[in-house]
């Protein structure tokens, strides 16, 4: 078990990285999105998709 690991070991850590970095990139689309800041950076006023990507606030 201990040779699989050593001799997988830069497999191993890399792996890690890729899922540390993909994890840090959903988590920060989530909070943007719960923000409401858009994921292109345009902003709502100036994408024509924001009719359809937030719902309309309640008056």
């Amino acid at each position: 078990m201990f040779a699989w690991i050593y001799q997988n070991l830069a497999t191993i850590i890399i792996s890690l990285i890729i899922v540390a970095v993909v994890a840090a990139i959903i988590i920060s689309m989530v909070r943007n999105r719960k923000k409401g800041k858009s994921s292109c950076g345009c902003g709502c006023s100036n994408c024509p998709m924001s009719a359809s990507c937030h719902s309309r606030k309640r008056q």
